[in-house]
């Protein structure tokens, strides 16, 4: 047991008494803890009052506790971005913890720290050094401090320090905004923090951020977030009540969220202090660990949609089988008519109404032919019929890359040989690649009136109801030659695969170069 006297003198009147007992030796968070211990005498009465005010005159008296709490030196990996006789400033990695506490006793930043600094051995404590903490998940700046002096010194600033951190947050916050909600422990789980009134023991806390980036679908977004003041879990409990909850973050973010990373998406990104000794203004900088963009441009990461047209009787199916046969889903906007057409369909049965039975089949199918003749005749009706049949395809091939990104496709494929005609070229999110297969014109007008029976006339007019091909053409991604033989068009499939696939890798080549300028 060691004791503590002191004579209170006129200059040390009016301060705390936990205040005016803390030394080299003995910082305030002991003092205090010895205090509501009843250690304390002032006058040889019981204190048991940290924050009463000392008046001139008073004799107090401390009893210390000799306890053996000195920690054990560890070696492990310690990334030092700056030091000098006083301070460290580090780069902690998530999943360490900054102290022992009674869930991690060992395995800590402040080991590692007294394995390479063993002045540190000096300081009591479970802490030695410790100016502030960041919770195991998160990775980023911290300082420490070489000797006591120097972490009171910090100690008594920390709320003039400036802390910014990156926190990648699900949601498209305000491109800037604050919080200013009291914080305090949660009623029923020790283990998080709540929201509650002032009124209620909830204690003042401010948090306020910019936003540096969101995904394409805006469902996710990077936060600059900088803290005022510095309760626990201050910014996941902020982010998370205002609805953008941290990626990852196991305690305040629902299922969905928190399964999008293998950790909470925060990390400390810049400290900025004035040094206590030499007045100098400090300020560092660390970028995140690979996992925090990682996590990002997976976020990012959609199915390629891939839009095959061209006009009637350049071979579009063909080159459509041929990606199929190489792995790629395929839907075929002609299937899909043709099952709108069939017998009991709602399209078919519209038709019906509207024009009895001259445009059907004895069986109550559409009859094409007739159909084609009635809507080169009738321009409304066409129009009609076309807005009919193209909005049933547009939910349809929807639904098929909407189930296909759901399977884990990388690309799915829709030959739409009306993509353009349909005015569908910003409809789709996200916008597909479209391919224009194409032939020359005699070509195609041979293969319809061979393949399929047409004879040049019909041929003529379909192809009047599609864009021109110089048009498409100009219109699309890339455009394959189809007038060479079947061999050379599947080796353009293949062609068109690679072309997908290293689109993809420069697609997030460049959302990482995106990214990374934003920390560098």
């Amino acid at each position: 047991m060691n004791n503590k006297n002191l004579l209170i003198t006129r200059e040390m009147a009016g301060k705390r008494l936990d205040c005016v007992l803390r030394d080299s030796d003995c910082s305030r968070a002991t003092v205090r803890k010895a205090i509501l211990a009843g250690q304390c005498c002032v006058d040889g009465v019981l204190q048991l009052r940290p924050d009463i005010a000392v008046k001139t005159g008073q004799r107090v008296t401390l009893r210390l506790t000799q306890t053996n709490s000195r920690l054990a030196a560890e070696q492990g990996e310690l990334e030092l971005l700056w030091q000098d006789e006083h301070f460290v400033v580090c780069n902690k990695p998530a999943r360490l913890t900054v102290h022992p506490c009674p869930s991690c006793p060992e395995h800590t930043l402040a080991q590692r720290l007294l394995g390479r600094f063993p002045q540190l051995a000096l300081l009591d404590g479970q802490r030695p050094g410790i100016v502030h903490r960041l919770d195991k998940d998160t990775s980023g700046l911290l300082l420490a401090a070489l000797d006591e002096n120097a972490r009171l010194a910090m100690s008594e600033g920390w709320r003039n320090v400036k802390k910014d951190y990156l926190a990648l947050v699900s949601g498209l916050p305000p491109v800037a905004g604050q919080c200013r909600e009291p914080l305090g422990r949660h009623p029923t789980v020790k283990t998080k923090m709540s929201v509650p009134a002032l009124s209620c023991g909830g204690k003042s806390a401010h948090t306020e951020w910019t936003r540096l980036w969101t995904t394409p679908d805006k469902s996710v977004s990077l936060l600059c977030v900088r803290i005022h003041t510095g309760r626990t879990h201050q910014i996941r409990v902020h982010l998370a009540h205002l609805g953008y909850p941290l990626l990852g973050d196991k305690l305040y973010a629902p299922k969905i969220v928190r399964d999008r990373a293998p950790r909470q998406m925060l990390h400390a990104w810049k400290l900025e202090f004035t040094h206590p000794y030499t007045n100098e203004t400090m300020r560092f900088s660390c970028p995140p660990p690979c996992d925090m963009p990682t996590c990002a441009l997976a976020v990012c990461e959609r199915m390629q949609r891939v839009v095959i047209v061209g006009n009637p009787g350049s071979g579009k199916s063909t080159f459509a089988r041929h990606l199929e046969a190489l792995g790629l889903p395929v839907f075929s906007a002609d299937k899909e008519v043709a099952s709108l057409y069939a017998r009991g369909s709602e399209v078919a049965g519209w038709i019906g109404q509207r024009m009895g039975g001259a445009l059907l089949d004895a069986d109550g199918a559409v009859n094409k032919n007739a159909l084609f003749a009635a809507m080169r005749e009738d321009s409304v009706l066409r129009k009609d019929i076309e807005t009919m049949a193209h909005a049933f395809v547009r939910v349809a091939v929807e639904a098929f890359w909407t189930q296909q990104e759901a399977l884990g496709a990388p690309a799915a494929v829709a030959e739409l040989p009306l993509y353009f005609e349909c005015g569908w070229q910003n409809l789709f999110t996200p916008a597909p690649f479209v391919a224009n297969v194409c032939c020359p014109r005699p070509a195609r007008f041979e293969r319809l009136m061979s393949a399929r029976g047409w004879n040049e006339e019909k041929a003529a007019v379909l192809e009047s109801w599609q864009w021109p091909e110089d048009r498409k053409k100009t219109a699309c991604d890339v455009t394959v030659d189809n007038s060479g033989g079947a061999e050379a068009l599947e080796t353009a499939a293949r062609v068109l695969l690679e072309t997908l696939k290293q689109r993809r890798l420069e697609t997030g080549k460049n959302r990482m170069r995106e990214l990374a300028a934003l920390w560098q």
